[in-house]
């Protein structure tokens, strides 16, 4: 026999059996040296050993080889042994091994591989506390799944699994016997199907048979619920269909089941998905309730990529409510539209279109919102906008489509179209091939902004038949911004001198003329009802221009201690004071043509009206010349301080922080000159600061005239007529609101949403050695088994004041006052509570108010939501799996607030 055969047959294959080979190393099957077995090559199983080796001798017969059924190297390793069979057609790895091919990955405690079989098996461990450790893990693409044992075929693909847990979308498949049929399907017996990671789920669904094809369906046959290990026999299902598919597809909406006192039982947002294509795509649900109500809505949503992106919906319902022929019957019809859209930054740089749309009918939210947002909400407002900067130029042109409404009273406004042209400011004097500094005059610039609108505001029921020439109100309005250069007095006072034009082009106007007798119902507001209104049609323009010129500057004042150990370093007061003249003429004259003094009764009295009353820009320039000065002066107040929180300080160095005393106190009035009376204006007072971390804010208007039994102002000045305070003004209008939040620390003792209350430091006193150690953020060792208490909570409250001076219509003043308050807390790590409310001091009685308590439940959630008054009275109480694929398995009792209103 040939020596190199005795050598490896006598020496060197028994130490591989009995020690297995070095640990770690790698080894790999290559069809190009292997026949129908595909068997190891000899330099791979003997390459550990230092005995030389017949380079002729080969484990098969040449002449028999068949087609290689492996097109790829078979690469494995483990970390105690690797042993190869006499035949060198097994291979069996101990202790983390691994096995890889293709796109196939194995791992397990134990891995035989055989070649002649073509089969591969593997299976875990037991390890010191009775548990499986080293599970097979089996990897195929993005597919993984855990067993306790594992027989797999590399030909036919096939395999025999126990006790397998493989997941599937957002469930998971707990099998003990699986047969994998083909490359993505598989058939078990007795397996459970839950949404629940944990490794001994708290619920499941027992499946007798299934089917399962990866990332596509799962078909079961007869099946029952299992919650916390206790059966559920009924309800049951027959079978069962889950769809398990990771990408874009269509498919039925399943609907949600309730009922409802008014409405009765009903089925919700049920309905079919259209996965389109990938630019677009399209849902299609309804509701259908017992008692006749019903509703349909379509959605939609697109997206081409680095152009727009967007989505559509609409909302159709019919209410009805109590029994048709009696007097509580009642039907409304209600509809709500949603578009938005946006363009992609980088589609053009020079033109943009966008969309926001919120439009609805005013009853909608009151009858089919089913969250507090949209049931509280009740104002929208929608705008449709599109903006075209011309390049290499300074104008730009934009177009709006608004829209706004109040659900209240159903009052609704729109505007279209909305167009504004603009200029940005140019410089016309300036040279363009100048050099050195700028002269004075080259600072002149001008710009200019032109409007269109069109506009009309009404009931919902009668925009749609509204006439355009008449209910519509529409114009142009031209501003022309003319700015000085401004200079420096001093070098320390800025003023600024400026014109400013206006011009609106109506296409209408108003003329005037008495009729004893007459009751005109429908003429404008605060025309009488016995003068006629006559509208004449065509281009009225309307101009209007004023002079100004402001002067403005900085003044500091400091403060500083004599202490030289007091903690405050200094003290610093800046001042703002400014002052400004503007002159208006008298655009009341004739020759204006926009004042008409007009006989309104019997008795020859006459009034001033407006041509251009209710004009889409405001009324005509006020009658009367102006000269005005306006003065106002801004304060703020800052303190430099020691910082003694600072521990990142080294030795000797000090560091300071500043804090604001007083973050604004303003006030700012005007005098007119020209007026023969009542020239000075109310003075205004503002003031914000920031007390404890405390934001408030507060404001007065004072009027420095006195008013007669009627309420009417006098030319008398309160400082001549009063005393005490009120010398400073007859107070018209005051504010004060401020707010407070208040957290839990962690145990660091930082503030934080999610921290409980620091634990006291506790200091160990002496050298006792039978005094157990404490740790910082442990409980004493002798009391470990006691619950920490701390709960994270926050807690916060608003408040908020107003006030109206005295007036004819409310003689004795009006004060306002609500309180809101809000909270969180955790209770333990699993439940939640929290709260919301306001109180109306001046009504006495709370505005909506709720209560939500949730508990985690790991699978499951159980959340009790409570509104104990008002309109929205109810209450709900849910039990109900998380995963979104089971959405309808849960337990409800609720009473919604449309069983008590309607």
């Amino acid at each position: 026999m040939n020596k190199s055969i005795l050598t490896y047959l006598f020496i060197v294959c028994p130490w591989l059996v009995l020690f297995g080979q070095e640990p770690g190393t790698n080894f790999s099957v290559q069809n190009s040296a292997i026949d129908t077995i595909s068997a190891l090559t000899l330099s791979d199983t003997v390459a550990m050993d230092t005995m030389a080796v017949d380079s002729t001798f080969a484990l098969t017969d040449s002449s028999k080889t068949k087609e290689a059924f492996l097109v790829d190297p078979i690469v494995y390793n483990a970390e105690d042994s690797m042993i190869v069979s006499l035949d060198g057609q097994k291979v069996f790895l101990y202790n983390n091994a691994k096995v890889t091919y293709q796109q196939i990955e194995l791992t397990a405690y134990y891995i035989e591989l055989d070649l002649e079989t073509k089969e591969i098996y593997a299976e875990g461990v037991i390890d010191s506390t009775g548990e499986m450790a080293q599970k097979p893990i089996f990897k195929q693409g993005s597919e993984e799944y855990e067993s306790e044992t594992m027989r797999y075929n590399f030909d036919t693909e096939k395999a025999f699994i126990t006790r397998v847990v493989s997941q599937q979308g957002e469930g998971y498949i707990h099998s003990d016997r699986t047969k994998k049929i083909g490359k993505d399907v598989f058939i078990t017996e007795k397996a459970k199907y839950t949404t629940c990671d944990a490794d001994h789920p708290h619920f499941y669904l027992q499946l007798s048979k299934a089917k399962v094809i990866s990332n596509k369906k799962i078909i079961t046959g007869p099946a029952h619920m299992v919650l916390e290990d206790f059966p559920i026999y009924f309800p049951f299902l027959p079978f069962g269909y889950f769809p398990n598919s990771p990408t874009y597809s269509s498919g039925i909406l399943i609907p949600t089941y309730g009922e409802e006192n008014n409405r009765g039982f009903f089925l919700r947002d049920g309905g079919y998905y259209w996965a389109a294509s990938q630019y677009f795509d399209l849902a299609v649900q309804a509701d259908i309730y017992s008692k006749g109500s019903w509703g349909a809505r379509a959605k939609t949503s697109y997206r081409q990529r680095y152009k727009f992106s967007g989505n559509f919906s609409f909302d159709y319902a019919i209410n009805k409510y109590g029994e048709e022929g009696f007097d509580t019957y009642s039907k409304s019809k209600q509809f709500k539209l949603v578009w938005s859209h946006t363009q992609d930054a980088k589609a053009n740089p020079n033109q943009t279109f966008s969309a926001s749309v919120n439009l609805s009918s005013s009853g909608y939210d009151k009858q089919n919102a089913y969250n507090s947002q949209d049931y509280l909400t009740t104002t929208k407002s929608s705008s449709i906008s599109f903006s075209r900067r011309f390049e290499n130029t300074p104008f730009n042109m934009s177009m709006n489509l608004r829209h706004s409404q109040n659900t209240r009273d159903s009052t609704m406004s729109l505007s279209f179209p909305e167009t504004t042209f603009s200029m940005a400011k140019v410089y016309p004097l300036r040279k363009k091939n100048r050099s050195g500094k700028l002269k004075f005059y080259e600072n002149f610039g001008i710009n200019y902004t032109g409007n269109f609108k069109n506009t009309i505001t009404a009931k919902e029921d009668e925009i749609l038949s509204s006439s355009f020439a008449t209910d519509w109100k529409n114009g142009i309005k031209h501003n022309v911004p003319i700015s000085f250069p401004s200079f420096n007095l001093f070098k320390y006072i800025n003023f600024s001198p400026g014109v400013t034009y206006n011009e609106k082009w109506y296409f209408k106007k108003y003329e005037y003329e008495y009729e004893e007798g007459a009751n005109y119902v429908n003429n404008p507001s605060g025309v009488p009802s016995t003068v006629r209104v006559d509208t004449i049609t065509g281009l009225n323009r309307v101009y209007d221009y004023a002079y100004s010129v402001s002067a403005s500057t900085n003044i500091y004042g400091s403060f500083l201690p004599r202490n030289p150990n007091s903690k405050v370093v200094g003290i610093r007061h800046k001042m703002t004071p400014s002052i400004a003249f503007s002159y208006r003429p008298d655009f009341g004259q004739d020759k204006f043509g926009y004042w008409h003094e007009v006989q309104v009764d019997s008795l020859g009295n006459t009034r001033y009206l407006d041509s251009n009353l209710g004009g889409i820009y405001g009324p005509s320039p006020g009658r009367g010349e102006s000269g005005s000065i306006s003065f106002s002066l801004s304060n703020n107040l800052e303190m430099k301080k020691l910082d003694t929180r600072d521990s990142t300080k080294t030795d000797g160095e000090q560091k300071f922080r500043k804090v604001k005393l007083i973050d604004n106190l303003s006030l700012s009035t005007s005098y007119d000159l020209i007026a023969d009376s009542l020239n000075l204006a109310p003075i205004s007072i503002r003031g914000r600061t920031t007390v404890a971390g405390v934001s408030i804010n507060a404001g007065a208007t004072l009027d420095p005239y006195m008013v007669d039994e009627k309420y009417r102002k006098i030319h008398k000045y309160t400082w001549n007529e009063r005393s005490g305070l009120g010398k400073l003004g007859r107070l018209t209008r005051a504010n004060l609101s401020f707010g407070m939040t208040f957290k839990s620390k962690n145990k660091s003792g930082k503030s934080n949403q999610g921290g409980g209350d620091e634990l006291g430091d506790m200091e160990v006193v002496g050298n006792d050695e039978n005094i157990p150690p404490v740790e910082d953020d442990l409980l004493p060792v002798t009391f470990d088994n006691y619950v920490d208490f701390s709960m994270p909570w926050d807690f916060g409250f608003d408040y908020s004041m107003n006030y109206t001076g005295k007036s004819a219509s409310t003689p004795n003043g009006r004060v306002s006052q609500t309180l809101g308050f809000r909270g969180n807390v955790s209770i333990t790590e699993k439940w939640k509570l929290s709260m919301n409310t306001n109180f109306d001091i001046q009504a006495g009685e709370f505005s909506f108010t709720t209560f939500n308590l949730t508990r985690d439940l790991h699978c499951w959630g159980m959340s009790f939501n409570f509104v104990p008054f008002g309109f929205r009275k109810s209450y709900s109480f849910t039990i109900n799996a998380k995963s979104s694929m089971l959405s309808d398995l849960k337990l409800q009792k609720q009473k919604s607030h449309y069983d008590y209103n309607f």
